[in-house]
């Protein structure tokens, strides 16, 4: 969601983590009643929902660009470790980049592409 942008249970769901259908519609129901995800009818097909998150789930970017950090730093097979760019950024000002991420997810948009290589 955050970095790639996806927001159907189909993206999800076709996601390299690979999740069952039951686990992933019971933990995105879970994260809509904890408030940290919304569902929205998807405006351009009607058939479809999306999953956004809220202001709570916003407020989650800081805590996992600090995850990432860690991540970095004590796991040597961190896929943090392939987006330098992004990691610089985070280290340098978490504050200007998780404020500049949420602004991009408000507007429905992943983290900035340009970062992940």
């Amino acid at each position: 969601m955050v970095f790639r942008g996806k927001s159907t249970y189909g993206e999800f769901l076709k996601s390299e983590e690979g999740f069952a259908t039951n686990i992933l519609g019971t933990r995105l129901e879970l994260l809509q009643d904890e408030g940290i995800l919304k569902k929205i009818e998807d405006p351009v097909d009607a058939r479809k929902s999306k999953f956004l998150l809220t202001e709570k789930g916003l407020d989650l970017v800081p805590v996992l660009f600090a995850m990432m950090v860690w991540s970095e730093k004590y796991d040597t097979k961190s896929e943090a470790r392939r987006i330098p760019r992004l990691m610089g950024l985070i280290k340098d000002d978490v504050n200007e980049i998780s404020e500049k991420t949420k602004e991009r997810l408000r507007d429905g948009l992943p983290l900035f592409p340009e970062y992940l290589k």
